[in-house]
């Protein structure tokens, strides 16, 4: 089964793109973040021309996450509060948190918080979020070890993860502390970043900024990620990045990361 992450930044604006990747892709899954979109319009055809069942939840013009999948979606849980409580809803007020399970695999979908500048309410409100995510994280995988976490995470784990690190412990995306959030969320479950098993060179990146020809100078982060559960990396076949989307006309920012995993 072959399962993507990819920052769409809009899908009605990049729908064209999207639907032309998953037929040249034929990826099974393909999780999306940022698709700014209300539920009920949601190109929802589209997807489902092309064979891709969907689970949704969308907010206008901001956030928004979502899953098309050529398989069955099951069990799907819309943010936090379905399996903590009610009493942390307000961690829920922005679409950023979907999880299903598709062919056994439980699949969660995360677009984490930008974070905005350091020191910022935005950049408290990520360390925050990233707690709750822990404890969900937590919850999830004592009931379904078979655990798949991708989205755009808005953290650079590490220097190599940058085109140029200097500085980078004063940057949002880079700074102890976010690190230190995402390796407490991931770490303690076990879960592998499932593409540096596969490639450990440096210059491998999913996000370059629009400005100043960031793309063409390959001045990129590598901020969207998969972790898989022990008993998932014992059956990932490979991962990369198709930097390909990336070099079309009006593209995402991002670009999609896809896993590949053999039958179990």
């Amino acid at each position: 089964m072959k399962v993507a992450t990819w920052n769409v930044n809009s899908v009605r604006t990049r729908l064209a793109h999207v639907t032309d990747w998953l037929q040249t892709s034929q990826v099974d899954v393909l999780c999306m973040q940022e698709t700014k979109v209300q539920d009920d319009s949601f190109p929802r055809q589209a997807f489902e021309d092309l064979g891709y069942n969907l689970a949704i939840s969308g907010q206008k013009s901001y956030n928004g996450v979502a899953i098309a999948s050529k398989h069955p979606i099951e069990n799907i849980t819309i943010g936090f509060s379905p399996l903590l409580s009610e009493s942390i809803s307000q961690w829920d007020e922005q679409k950023r948190v979907i999880s299903a399970v598709v062919n056994g695999v439980q699949i969660v979908n995360l677009y984490v918080p930008n974070g905005s500048s350091v020191g910022s309410e935005k950049y408290i409100y990520k360390l925050g979020w990233f707690s709750v995510l822990e404890t969900y994280l937590q919850t999830l995988f004592s009931q379904s070890p078979d655990l798949l976490v991708c989205g755009d995470f808005n953290v650079a784990p590490e220097d190599i993860d940058i085109y140029d690190p200097t500085g980078r412990e004063k940057e949002v995306m880079a700074t102890d502390a976010e690190r230190l959030a995402l390796q407490t969320a991931i770490a303690k479950l076990g879960l592998s970043d499932i593409f540096r098993k596969f490639n450990q060179a440096e210059g491998q990146f999913s996000w370059w900024d629009y400005r100043t020809g960031a793309f063409r100078r390959n001045a990129g982060w590598r901020i969207d990620h998969i972790y898989l559960s022990p008993s998932l990396t014992s059956r990932a076949i490979a991962c990369a990045i198709d930097i390909e989307p990336r070099k079309l006309e009006k593209p995402s920012d991002h670009t999609p990361v896809i896993v590949e995993l053999a039958a179990a």
